[in-house]
């Protein structure tokens, strides 16, 4: 199979999945809402950010290191398993110990306390299962971990009508996570064993310095990622309150529906630079431009078309008790087209062993995030944490475009960007003066999009090779 159709074949499963938990991640957000209201949902969206910052911990950039050592040498996929394993159940009841230390010094009330205590054992669960997620990606069996996501999905969806259903409380809700994880995980353990027989388990403790200290950029670039990506969570819940928290949530929520996009692709992708970092600068090359242009012409749209139909997209999901969140999410949804690319970005470097550049990036972005952040946030509320948000996602990007120009043949932004916008803005015109159901509008702006991209000649003939590639047709 041709590297372009393995791809292909990886991003479309991790696609179909992610459009599917997606789907049930849209229900599972409206209903959770609505029932437990801005401030209860703004509890729950805490909780997640401050794990989700924390669960960072378990991991230590391990994964990504996993994929890109294993995916060079299959013969180290026993060393890595049963290493890993070890490291991660450590470093999970290490986390543990730190989350409750943290949550006790916010001096949250105790029942914010116990929702991120119940959410905290669902990330650690979580970061079990992510013991064997980077040997199916190494070995682009992507097709697991795309069961796993809809699993979990499913019992989340599940679940949270049942808890509504019997007018149960936000404990319910968190508890959900957890179980489902559980659930998760013991698949996960169970197809590994199935595909790769049980892990040897040989430890060695000779193994780990090493592996930690190549492993300590990556996790850096986590932790500044992360800090960086949720603390206006958890700086509005302290200086604004759960509701404001919830207002924002409700947005950064459908801003990250579109993140799976870029996730997908990087996940898939991330192996294929590895090889070809080591075997064909050429092919690297033109791996990473195709990636750049896809990506926009993908993102583009979305954020015109999410600007004009927030008000519909809010009000249909979560009702009037959350109208605030509609102008959050017009400033929030223009982090997408950057965000998109610096996947891109966070993938490649990584994957020529620039890990140290990529560090020294993030860590930038968070300072600056956080400095802005405290700045804003005091006086302009959610809407200060929505505009740093975007500004921080642009810093990333021009300063990873400056470095990597110096590798590759510099990216036009003027050729990437010029049709997508034109497109985009025929396609706002349409919007603008088109109103009816919004999901048809939605429909019909997407086709109109790709029509004028068409018109407009943006696809050249080695774009329509890849896709024949992918078709199975070469």
């Amino acid at each position: 199979m041709s590297r372009v159709r393995k791809i292909a074949k990886n991003t479309t499963m991790l696609f179909v999945s992610q459009i599917i938990t997606y789907i049930m991640g849209f229900f599972i957000t409206m209903y959770s809402a609505r029932y437990l209201g801005a401030e209860g949902f703004g509890i729950i969206s805490l909780a997640l950010a401050i794990t989700g910052i924390l669960v960072v911990f378990t991991d230590l950039g391990l994964g990504t290191l996993t994929v890109r050592e294993v995916a060079r040498d299959k013969s180290l996929v026993d060393k890595y398993t049963s290493n890993v394993a070890v490291i991660k159940l450590l470093l999970a009841f290490f986390t543990f110990i730190l989350t409750a230390v943290i949550v006790y010094l916010f001096g949250y009330a105790d029942e914010i306390k116990l929702v991120v205590y119940i959410i905290t054992g669902s990330t650690l669960v979580n970061a079990l299962s992510g013991i064997f997620y980077p040997i199916f990606q190494s070995y682009e069996k992507m097709e697991f971990q795309s069961i796993a996501n809809v699993l979990n999905s499913s019992i989340m969806l599940i679940g949270t009508f049942f808890v509504i259903f019997y007018n149960l409380g936000i404990y319910s809700f968190a508890t959900l996570y957890l179980a489902s994880n559980i659930v998760v995980f013991f698949f996960i353990v169970s197809v590994y064993i199935r595909e790769f027989n049980s892990p040897s388990f040989n430890v060695d403790f000779a193994f780990w310095k090493p592996t930690l200290m190549m492993a300590l950029p990556l996790s850096l670039v986590s932790i500044f990622s992360l800090i960086a990506y949720r603390v206006d969570t958890i700086l509005l819940s302290l200086l604004k309150g759960s509701m404001v928290v919830g207002w924002y949530s409700a947005s950064y929520r459908l801003m990250e529906i579109f993140l799976f996009l870029p996730g997908v692709f990087a996940t898939a992708v991330f192996p294929v630079f590895s090889s070809l970092h080591l075997s064909s600068h050429e092919a690297l090359k033109l791996s990473y431009q195709k990636s750049f242009k896809y990506l926009a012409l993908l993102s583009i749209p979305v954020s015109v078309g999410t600007t004009v139909l927030a008000p519909e997209i809010v009000l249909l999901i979560y009702k009037s008790a959350f109208t605030p969140s509609i102008i959050i999410l017009q400033i929030l949804i223009w982090a997408i087209p950057i965000t998109f690319l610096n996947y891109i970005f966070g993938t490649i470097l990584p994957a020529m062993n620039r890990q140290n550049m990529l560090l020294k990036v993030t860590f930038m972005a968070m300072i600056l995030n956080i400095a802005l952040n405290l700045v804003f946030i005091p006086t302009y509320s959610y809407v200060g944490a929505a505009v740093v948000t975007v500004f921080t996602e642009l810093f990333i990007f021009i300063l990873c475009l400056l470095i990597l120009s110096r590798t590759f043949s510099k990216v036009r932004i003027q050729e990437v960007f010029f049709k997508p916008v034109v497109a985009s803005l025929i396609m706002l015109l349409f919007l603008l003066y088109f109103k009816t159901n919004l999901f048809l509008e939605i429909a019909l702006g997407a086709i109109i999009y790709f029509i004028v991209l068409i018109a407009i000649r943006t696809f050249q003939d080695d774009d329509w090779d890849i896709l024949r590639q992918i078709m199975g047709r070469k």
